[in-house]
């Protein structure tokens, strides 16, 4: 499916504004953002500034990045529309994936699927070391990276924009950022290694788990002075489920999501904060200076998805996520894009 721009001619007719995207990682949730970033650049009116990703926002953010330096809006579209395609192939041959008996009984859902429930077994009986013994685990991330990334011309380009990957020192506990000048495929494969599936990444001696635990994704890196004031938010995690988990699947879900936004909802408080202290003149500019933060999410569609869908690289479902974040972001665009450069569109409440 290829996405269709829909915005009105008074859309595309608005000022330039510089932004910022801030990228949630959500394993093939993922293909979502791909529909969002393939929304935004169809708006010729709109400008990168900065990235902050993690997992696979990381990724996604890297590919875009790179797509702008080797080609401009349509290099960052092919890019996008490359890896995934790349990743869904690597997936097709992979030991899970559902059978068309399955995927006609349950969806994208793989819950009940032998696959899964042997994977899911697996993981929680034994560590990476223990059932994946060898140097080089069988990863179809790092295939679909090694063929589809040039990060050297990334890292070299200094026209590139920022650009900012979260992952998790395992020692220390703190957040690592790499920027845009030390992306490597190693660094991006640790923004999204989960601990219970792949082995730490090592870079430089150091060990690095999935960025989700301390930034899902980090904000404070766009605050920059010379950054743009405005940052989107690309939503995959739902904050909000109004039905109590009572499986054991749904209940380790309703934990990664807590988990994963828990540093994402700290920010936004820290942010709302010195806001509002801001707009009560008990902060004084330049020192301090307006953060508009916004979002783009379709939480009552994500929520039906479980966990096990995170694991899917089935390529409807690829194309299903892609079309949710198209839509998404043409929602965005309609109804709050005016907003850019004066105020905050975001609902802080919910996260409050």
């Amino acid at each position: 499916m290829d996405a269709t721009p829909l915005a009105s001619t008074a859309i595309r007719s608005r000022d330039t504004r510089r932004i910022n995207l801030a990228l949630q990682g959500g394993g093939t949730h993922g293909a979502f953002t791909w529909g969002v970033l393939e929304r935004l650049l169809d708006e010729d009116w709109l400008e990168f500034d900065g990235m902050s990703g993690t997992s696979a926002g990381a990724i996604n953010a890297a590919i875009f990045a790179l797509g702008l330096s080797e080609g401009g809006r349509a290099g960052a579209r092919e890019g996008l529309n490359r890896f995934w395609r790349d990743l869904g192939s690597k997936f097709a041959v992979s030991p899970l994936q559902t059978s068309p008996l399955e995927k006609a009984l349950w969806g994208w859902d793989m819950t009940y699927s032998m696959a899964w429930k042997a994977f899911d077994t697996l993981t929680r009986v034994a560590s990476p070391y223990q059932f994946n013994p060898f140097p080089i685990e069988f990863n179809p991330l790092r295939r679909a990276l090694e063929t589809s990334l040039d990060l050297a011309r990334l890292r070299s380009d200094p026209n590139a924009i920022r650009l900012f990957i979260s992952a998790t020192n395992v020692r220390s506990g703190k957040p690592k950022v790499f920027t845009r000048q030390e992306i490597t495929v190693d660094a991006l494969l640790a923004s999204a290694c989960l601990p219970n599936i792949f082995r730490a990444v090592e870079i430089d001696g150091e060990a690095y788990w999935d960025g989700g635990y301390l930034g899902n994704p980090a904000l404070w890196p766009l605050y920059h002075e010379r950054m743009a004031a405005d940052i989107i938010l690309v939503q995959l995690n739902p904050i909000y489920r109004p039905e109590l988990p009572t499986s054991v699947s749904d209940i380790m879900n309703r934990l990664n999501e807590i988990s994963f936004n828990a540093s994402l909802m700290s920010e936004i408080r820290a942010i709302d904060f010195v806001q509002r202290l801001l707009e009560s003149g008990r902060l004084e500019q330049p020192r301090y200076r307006r953060i508009f933060l916004h979002l783009i999410e379709d939480e009552e569609r994500m929520r039906a998805f479980k966990l096990s869908t995170k694991f899917n690289g089935d390529w409807d479902f690829l194309q299903t996520m892609r079309k949710y974040g198209n839509e998404a972001a043409e929602t965005f665009l309609t109804q709050s894009a005016h907003q850019l450069g004066r105020d905050s569109t975001l609902d802080t409440a919910r996260f409050l």
